[in-house]
């Protein structure tokens, strides 16, 4: 059935009783809190209105710079949607020994993202990348920081993070958008979480689901394995596996997920999924492409003439939907999502889907979605270690 007008989803195939959870739902929606308020459409920004029309035209290209939840979001909208975006958009999110530094125009734009100003791995990329004359905007929280005070000193324009939200959930704030209109795409479009608190059978399809993965997990499968059947959503699910495992993973809890991409891994992983340990549930992911390469009839010998005809789209749904097959018989859990259209709305119904999908989990485990204890030990151990070299 249709979760959206664009999203088809199937749950898993257990029924539970989901009274609990639609208290803690309804509870959650109305103390709306800034996570949420960002999905909205009456967000309120802390750049102008007239951001678009005063920096979108100046910039060939942008080089975005952060990790974790500063940059997942904008990278997995630019993925998910390049074909929307006309712009050259470079990504530097991890720490390298060599630093792949691309031969930048004189129109990128440089933008700098990190809520507390002191990401150790963004100071670095920064300090090696930035040049005296860049054109820069840092997102940063207005607290006193590093990256504040270079922005500072490089007369820099500065927005703020909003403080009430973290990295992993801020992909539709300030963090994501910016981004997103200086590619081009349209921001409010994204922004679909009025729409679907009114839709039941959206609502309901959230509640169920989370219901059905607290199953899973009091039955000990801690293991969620997308099954991912698009390429360019890679970046969405690794998003998505950021939050599921920063946010649940706390006090012996959590959700351990694993992006697994087909068909290649039907070559090397498929096989411990039908015949290896039962620890694991499943998602099924794929969008629909309507542009996609035909085979060459002429080129196709008899034995396997039934290509013939066939684009490499069909060829990946078929594949699909034999593996649903062979997992329904083998009695495997699975649910399963398809886009139909590639879009803002789409990529924005995803976003909230899994956002309060998540927050219902932690709330239903216990813990707290919001917080990252054990991280934060590491970047202390990490700066005395360096302070002694």
């Amino acid at each position: 059935m249709k979760l959206t007008k664009d999203i088809f989803f199937q749950d898993f195939e257990i029924k539970k009783n989901t009274s609990n959870l639609k208290k803690v739902f309804n509870n959650l929606i109305k103390n709306k809190n800034e996570i949420l308020k960002s999905l909205s459409t009456n967000y309120i920004y802390s750049f102008s209105k007239t951001f678009r029309k005063t920096h979108y035209k100046k910039f060939t290209s942008l080089r975005i710079i952060g990790i974790g939840g500063s940059i997942l979001g904008s990278k997995a909208i630019y993925n998910f949607l390049d074909f929307k975006v006309k712009k050259k958009v470079y990504f530097i999110d991890n720490l390298t020994p060599k630093i792949e530094n691309k031969k930048i125009k004189k129109k990128t734009l440089n933008i700098i993202i990190s809520k507390s100003g002191n990401t150790l791995e963004t100071i670095s990329n920064v300090n090696i990348l930035l040049k005296k004359n860049d054109n820069n905007i840092f997102i940063t929280q207005n607290n006193k920081s590093y990256l504040r005070n270079l922005a500072n000193k490089l007369k820099s324009e500065i927005i703020d993070h909003n403080n009430f939200i973290g990295g992993r959930y801020s992909v539709l704030s300030e963090v994501g958008m910016v981004p997103s209109i200086l590619m081009g795409l349209n921001e409010k479009k994204f922004k679909q979480f009025d729409n679907l608190v009114k839709n039941k059978y959206f609502i309901n399809s959230l509640i169920s689901n989370v219901s059905n993965i607290l199953f899973f997990i009091r039955k000990k499968k801690f293991n969620s394995i997308f099954i991912n059947y698009d390429e360019k959503s890679e970046d969405f699910l690794k998003w998505y596996q950021q939050l599921l495992g920063e946010s649940l993973g706390k006090k012996g809890k959590g959700i351990y997920p694993v992006i697994s991409l087909m068909p290649k891994d039907n070559h090397s992983l498929m096989q411990l999924y039908l015949e290896g340990p039962k620890k694991n549930f499943f998602t099924f992911f794929s969008v629909s492409e309507k542009n996609s390469d035909k085979i060459n009839n002429n080129r196709i010998l008899d034995t396997y003439k039934f290509l013939k005809n066939k684009n490499l789209s069909e060829i990946l749904r078929s594949q699909r939907k034999a593996s649903e097959k062979v997992f329904i018989n083998c009695k495997i859990p699975f649910r399963s999502f398809e886009v139909l259209q590639r879009s803002e709305k789409s990529l924005g119904e995803l976003f909230t889907f899994f956002i309060l999908e998540t927050i219902l989990l932690a709330k239903a485990l216990k813990v707290n979605p919001y917080d990252q204890p054990s991280v934060e030990l590491i970047k202390k151990k990490t700066k005395k270690i360096l302070i002694k070299i």
